[in-house]
C-alpha cells in the first residue's frame, strides 16, 4: 500500500469523527459554521444539494472537470461544447463552499490538522452524465478515459487549494454509490428497455486508481473510498490503494462474504469509516394530537453496538475502533433537519471519544 503522510502525533478521538458531506439548507456560511462547530477536529467541505443544479453529487464533480463541460437537459447532465451558465454555477458553488470553510476556520480559531473534501468517483460521474447522443458517458471507453483524466486534473487543483487555504492536511473521500450497478450492468439505457454493458472489475479498479493517485500527487494525506451499498465491492476498492473504506454499517449485508471482506480490508491496515449515527431523525406517532414528534437521540451504547459486534465477530480487539476507525453518520445529512444534522455530527464525536475510553458497561 502506498505510503501516507502520518501526523506527528497520533490522532485524538475528536479527529476520528467526521461527516459524509451533505447537509440540509442552502446557506453555505451556516453550513460551514455547523461543520466546524460540531466537528472541529476533522471538518469537511459542506455539500448543499438543496441549492439545485451544480450542487448535487454529479454536478459538483463536473465542476472539477478541466477542459470538459456539462449542461443540463430534461434527462439530466449532458456533455457540452463549452461551459455555460449551469456549469459555471457548479464551479461557483464549490468555490463558495471552500471559501466558507476557510473563513470559518479563521473566524473561530479552529486549527484542524485534517480537513476532508468529497468527490464523486469516475464511475458514478460517467454513469450520471450523458453524451450528446443521449447515452451515458459510461458507454464510450474513450469518453470514460477522458472524463477520468479530466476529473483527476481538477481534483489535483482542488486538493492543493484546500490545503493552501486551510493550512491542514487534506483527506479525499471518493464517493462511488453507483459502482455496484456499473459492475453488475444494471443501469438502464435511455429507452428503458435495456441495460448498459457491465464494466470489468479490472477496468473499474484502474479508473479509480487514477483518481487515488491524483489526490496523492496533489499532497492529500489520505484517500477514502465511500460506497453505501449493502454489498460494496470492498476488495476492488481496497485494491486501488486507498487508505480507508467508508460504509453504512446499518445497511451492510450481514452475510459472511461481506463481513469477511470487511475483515480482510481492516486486517490489511486500512481504516474503516463506520456509518453509525442515523442520517435522519426517527419519529414516533401519537406524541401530540394528530402529529409526530422526534424520538430522543439514541443512547451512545445503542449507536456503538453494531461496531462493537463487528469487531467481536471479526475477532479483532475492540481497541481497533479507537485507532483504526473513523465514526460518521450512516450517509449524507441532506435529508435531515438542521437540528438533527447538528446532533448527528456531535454524536459521531461522542462515539469516537467513547471508543477511545469505553464505559465499563460496554
Amino acid at each position: 500500500m502506498p505510503a501516507v503522510e502520518v501526523p506527528e502525533e497520533p490522532l485524538r478521538p475528536e479527529e476520528r469523527a467526521t461527516g459524509i458531506g451533505s447537509l440540509p439548507g442552502v446557506d453555505h456560511h451556516e453550513a460551514a459554521r455547523t461543520v466546524v462547530g460540531e466537528l472541529p477536529g476533522f471538518p469537511h467541505v459542506a455539500e448543499l444539494p438543496d441549492r439545485g443544479v451544480g450542487a448535487d453529487m454529479v454536478g459538483r464533480a463536473a465542476a472539477l472537470l478541466v477542459d470538459l463541460a456539462v449542461e443540463v437537459w430534461p434527462s439530466g447532465y449532458r456533455v457540452s461544447a463549452r461551459p455555460g451558465a449551469q456549469h459555471r454555477r457548479g464551479v461557483d458553488l464549490l468555490a463558495r463552499d471552500v471559501d466558507a470553510l476557510d473563513s470559518t476556520i479563521d473566524e473561530t480559531g479552529a486549527a484542524p490538522r485534517r480537513v476532508k473534501t468529497q468527490v464523486a468517483g469516475p464511475w458514478t460521474l460517467c454513469a450520471g452524465v450523458e453524451l450528446r447522443s443521449g447515452n451515458r458517458v459510461l458507454t464510450d471507453r474513450g469518453a470514460v478515459a477522458e472524463f477520468t483524466e479530466s476529473l483527476a486534473e481538477g481534483l489535483r487543483g482542488h486538493v492543493a487549494e484546500l490545503s493552501r487555504r486551510t493550512g491542514a492536511g487534506v483527506v479525499v473521500q471518493i464517493d462511488e454509490p453507483t459502482l455496484p450497478a456499473v459492475l453488475a450492468g444494471s443501469l438502464p439505457t435511455p429507452s428503458g428497455f435495456g441495460t448498459v454493458r457491465s464494466v470489468s472489475g479490472a477496468d473499474a479498479r484502474a479508473g479509480l486508481a487514477v483518481l487515488v493517485d491524483a489526490a496523492r500527487e496533489a499532497g492529500a494525506v489520505g484517500v477514502v473510498a465511500h460506497c453505501c451499498h449493502p454489498t460494496p465491492p470492498l476488495a476492488l476498492l481496497g485494491a486501488t490503494g486507498v487508505d480507508g473504506l467508508a460504509v453504512d454499517l446499518s445497511a451492510l449485508d450481514p452475510s459472511g462474504a461481506v463481513l469477511d471482506a470487511v475483515g480482510e480490508q481492516w486486517d490489511a491496515g486500512r481504516e474503516l469509516w463506520l456509518g453509525l449515527v442515523p442520517s435522519r431523525e426517527t419519529e414516533r406517532s401519537g406524541a401530540r394530537p394528530g402529529g409526530t414528534a422526534p424520538e430522543p437521540p439514541p443512547e451512545l451504547a445503542a449507536l456503538a453496538r453494531p461496531a462493537l459486534d463487528l469487531a467481536d465477530r471479526l475477532g479483532f480487539d475492540r481497541a481497533r475502533l479507537a485507532d483504526r476507525a473513523v465514526v460518521t453518520p450512516t450517509c449524507g445529512l441532506a435529508g435531515a433537519t438542521p437540528r438533527w444534522a447538528r446532533t448527528a455530527m456531535a454524536r459521531t464525536v461522542e462515539l469516537a471519544t467513547a471508543f477511545a475510553d469505553p464505559p465499563s458497561s460496554w
